[in-house]
């Protein structure tokens, strides 16, 4: 009997021993990063700083786009792709800054998920369409309540996640006419809970964040359920290349995801086709974009915009690396 207690204790202690860090899902992706683009170097005007980043976005030429939620800069800010400031706009325009996205003409687009609405503007801020009532929640062909994010299609149809408050996807024309919708609130095939993301593949296939049902839902273009993933947790952003290279930014499950305030995410790099997992890395965050030089931006509700770039060290910090005291050269 002693023997026996020795043994499963000797086993336990050996158990116990053998836990530590979870492997990568699908292997460690080799990226380092800059945790205050836009900020570090601060080239904006003197007293701005980031609120809640809650999107992030770049256009065909490189530049950088931060919708963000604090009263110390304006709600969308532009950089270079180095970081330096270059304009921004924004104030006073919206209730509560969500989603952004730029389109194949570089226009930028927007969700507002404060007063219901979904704003089109040039690259410099010029202010195209609006769709929504300011103000006004509701679930017809006029109204949002809450939407979170855009996608669009080749010819030119986009696609709005609604969102929050409404339970469906809405599909418009490119001159902002109503085409269809479909959703409604539940767990099934079609039904969400916070449709949260919206991505399009080069097939004009729909992807679908159903952020607190811990899955994406796939849909042909016009609402029809084709598949579901649930195996990659509450995904908050979902961005797919011209190449159909997918990413996302997700977290374990909803409640880790709500409980950690966006905190203790992960980026991920999945394959299109079956939905493996082909690598991860930890990051905060709640919106994903890959530029057309391969980097990840992420906007994260910390206040950050977070600028991963292709890249691994050698070895561990040395005099190079790390930060020495003022007072030594």
């Amino acid at each position: 009997m002693k023997k026996y207690v020795v043994f499963v204790a000797v086993a336990l202690a050996a158990g116990a021993a053998e836990q530590g860090w979870y492997p990568h899902e699908g292997g460690l992706m080799k990226y380092r990063v800059n945790i205050r683009f836009g900020e570090e170097p601060d080239t904006m005007p003197d007293g701005w700083k980031f609120g809640r980043v809650s999107a992030v976005a770049t256009d065909s030429h490189g530049q950088v786009f931060v919708f963000q939620r604090g009263k110390k800069a304006d709600p969308i800010v532009v950089f270079d792709s180095k970081g330096k400031y270059l304009r921004s706009w924004g104030r006073g325009m919206f209730g509560n800054p969500h989603g952004l996205r730029v389109d194949k003409q570089d226009h930028v687009w927007i969700t507002d998920n404060g007063d219901h609405q979904v704003m089109e503007f040039t690259n410099e801020g010029k202010l195209l369409m609006t769709l929504g009532i300011k103000g006004k929640a509701g679930t017809d062909e006029h109204t949002f309540n809450r939407p979170t994010d855009i996608a669009f299609a080749a010819n030119g149809d986009f696609y709005v996640s609604d969102g929050y408050g409404n339970s469906r996807v809405v599909k418009f024309s490119r001159s902002g006419k109503y085409l269809l919708a479909w959703g409604k609130p539940g767990s099934g095939p079609g039904e969400f809970h916070i449709p949260h993301s919206v991505a399009l593949d080069s097939r004009g296939t729909v992807y679908v964040s159903d952020r607190e049902n811990n899955r994406i839902q796939i849909f042909d273009p016009n609402g029809k359920f084709l598949r579901q993933w649930t195996h990659l947790g509450a995904t908050q952003n979902i961005f797919i290349t011209p190449q159909d290279d997918m990413w996302i930014i997700t977290h374990r499950n909803n409640i880790e995801n709500i409980t950690y305030d966006t905190l203790a995410g992960r980026i991920m790099h999945i394959d299109l086709k079956t939905g493996r997992i082909l690598g991860a890395m930890e990051s905060p965050g709640h919106w994903i974009n890959v530029s057309r030089a391969g980097e990840i931006f992420i906007g994260s509700l910390t206040g950050n915009v977070f600028r991963w770039y292709p890249g691994w060290m050698a070895g561990a910090a040395g005099s190079e690396e790390g930060l020495r005291p003022n007072n030594q050269k």
